[in-house]
């Protein structure tokens, strides 16, 4: 446990840093809104463009590793997804806020705290496993609930103008593109000049901090207004249980991945919920408040699910 706290602490620390600010007024009226804004149009599209176009093919070469955390994730992001969708309730953005719901339950939290966690319990061997992981969760489940809240955005005016205007506003969202420029200057194989790295390395590093300052910003706003309790149950015990379970299904008995690639796995995928759900959230004016307290709540639990699941690692 005096491990896990210690990655886990920092986290507490700075949503209580921004939840200060909030209730205080230190940053002023909008300051949720603009910090937010400055994570999703410029520090997240920056980490994401540095990750992409400086990854190496031996991160990226483990297909089984990639099927058993990816298989674990986009089925939690279903259950989710689903068990938001066909509650008996009318309501705008049925679709989005599903998405939101289940883009909560299936996102784990590796970079502020799976590449610590990892390296502290694998060595430098925990690396890979948690690369690639963040990649499939920022980039590939992003993507793909992106694109799902900007289709109910469209409102349905047909299929074709739909596919073409969706398309069109995921690739100027900058979210979809820097990842997307960030493989094809990795592809190209011209690579990253050290300016240009110093930059985006920078600007991606305010990312997480600001988020989670953002978060305890939204938090102090919205004090009187609780969340749906059963919304950030479901996603919570998605996140925390279905997900890391799915994934040790996929890992052991089904793909027999080897045991530091399936161990890493299971343990990336019990980390709870990270910042991306509600900066989308945020932006987007959906769930927000679901998305940041399951966020906090997730946190605050695995410091004793994640201690067990350590404890069973050995």
């Amino acid at each position: 446990m005096p491990a896990v706290l210690s990655v886990l602490l920092p986290i507490f620390g700075l949503i209580l840093a921004g939840y200060a600010c909030g209730r205080r007024g230190w940053l002023g009226p909008g300051a949720t809104d603009s910090l937010n804004r400055f994570v999703v149009r410029l520090a997240l599209p920056a980490e994401l463009f540095d990750s992409m176009a400086q990854v190496t093919r031996a991160q990226v070469d483990h297909p089984l590793f990639v099927a058993a955390f990816a298989g674990g994730m986009l089925a939690t992001f279903a259950v989710g997804f689903g068990l938001d969708y066909r509650r008996p309730t009318e309501r705008a953005h049925r679709l989005s806020g599903a998405t939101i719901e289940g883009l909560s339950a299936g996102y784990a939290n590796t970079a502020f705290i799976g590449i610590p966690l990892c390296l502290g319990v694998f060595g430098p061997a925990g690396l890979p496993p948690v690369v690639l992981a963040t990649l499939l969760t920022v980039c590939a489940l992003f993507a793909l609930a992106i694109g799902l809240v900007e289709l109910d955005a469209q409102g349905g005016r047909g299929v074709g103008r739909t596919v073409l205007k969706v398309a069109a506003a995921l690739l100027r969202n900058p979210l979809v593109a820097a990842p997307i420029a960030g493989a094809v200057v990795n592809l190209s194989g011209i690579g990253l000049s050290a300016p240009v790295s110093r930059f985006t390395g920078l600007l991606g590093a305010a990312a997480s901090p600001c988020a989670l300052v953002t978060i305890g910003l939204f938090l102090a706003e919205t004090g009187g207004r609780p969340a749906s309790l059963p919304a950030v149950v479901r996603v919570v015990a998605a996140k925390l249980l279905l997900q890391p379970a799915l994934t040790a299904l996929l890992a052991f008995p089904v793909f027999r991945i080897e045991p530091l690639w399936a161990h890493a796995a299971v343990l990336i995928a019990a980390l709870p919920v990270g910042t991306g759900p509600f900066m989308l959230a945020r932006l987007y004016d959906r769930e927000a408040e679901v998305a940041s307290r399951a966020t906090l709540v997730s946190t605050l639990l695995s410091l004793l699910t994640v201690s067990l699941l350590l404890d069973w690692i050995g």
